[in-house]
């Protein structure tokens, strides 16, 4: 891996090319969150809700190796109005704190608020420290007395 200095990091909007790529990110982050078998999707699920604007993806490059993305989707709050929800964040290991995950984030909130929307949301792991510590250092607020609920199919 070349040196961070010599590395050159591009952010850019996730095409229906980089789907395959985003995928397999997918399932590196369902690894980290120790549930791999849990991931069920196929690159054709994405490819359709992509067509359909369903989803919506951010692609993180280094040296033109996707090594990050995130995706995410527009949703309401009843008592907000329109939010983006942001589904997955990912940086592989070996990337991570070298600002890449933070340049993704940004670009999560930019595009949130070129869309006009009122308040992002996500999910965080309870164990997992680092990133609640990167969400509050971005001034989110992590909420403890919510439980989520889900039913599979």
């Amino acid at each position: 891996m070349p040196s961070d200095k010599d590395m050159e990091v591009i952010i850019k909007k996730g095409q229906r090319s980089d789907l395959a790529g985003v995928l397999n990110l997918v399932k590196g982050l369902a690894k980290f969150e120790k549930a791999e078998d849990q991931v069920t999707a196929t690159l054709a699920d994405y490819e359709r809700e992509f067509d359909r604007d369903l989803i919506s993806i951010d692609c993180a490059f280094a040296n033109a190796e996707m090594v990050g993305c995130t995706l995410y989707y527009n949703t309401f709050s009843t008592w907000r109005g329109k939010m983006l929800y942001l589904e997955d964040f990912y940086v592989l290991e070996k990337f991570r704190g070298k600002g890449i995950g933070k340049m993704l984030f940004d670009e999560f909130i930019a595009e949130s608020k070129r869309r006009n929307c009122t308040m992002v949301k996500w999910q965080v792991l309870d164990w997992n420290k680092a990133a609640i510590k990167f969400y509050e250092r971005e001034g989110a607020t992590i909420e403890t007395e919510w439980w989520n609920g889900k039913i599979i199919y």
